[in-house]
């Protein structure tokens, strides 16, 4: 299961020194909320991304707690102003403990 966890980032091209970016994410996973059964009839346990956190250059700019009514694969935006230029470091949590980390590098133009 976990090769199929994904962590997707999207930022608009060509930003500029006080531009204001919209920042999308989105992550592949099942997102198992530990109320679905499968077809025996046993529950499927719980496995959710709980927590979302991101930083710019080192200094947090969002973070979220994710809870099981989130829909699989979820997709977060959130928007950023960008003063230099730097990286964009995420970290997903996992109910099962797993961390997924993606960075997307910004450069002013």
């Amino acid at each position: 299961m976990a090769d199929d966890i994904k962590p997707r980032i999207r930022i608009p091209q060509n930003p500029k020194k006080g531009d204001v970016l919209e920042i999308k994410t989105l992550i592949t996973h099942p997102m198992e909320s530990g109320q679905r059964k499968d077809a025996q009839g046993n529950t499927v346990p719980r496995r959710i991304v709980n927590a979302v956190a991101v930083t710019y250059n080192g200094k947090p700019v969002f973070s979220g707690k994710l809870e099981p009514a989130i829909s699989a694969n979820p997709y977060l935006s959130f928007f950023v102003k960008v003063e230099e230029s730097g990286t964009l470091a995420f970290e997903w949590k996992d109910d099962d403990g797993s961390v997924y980390k993606a960075e997307q590098q910004i450069t002013l133009t």
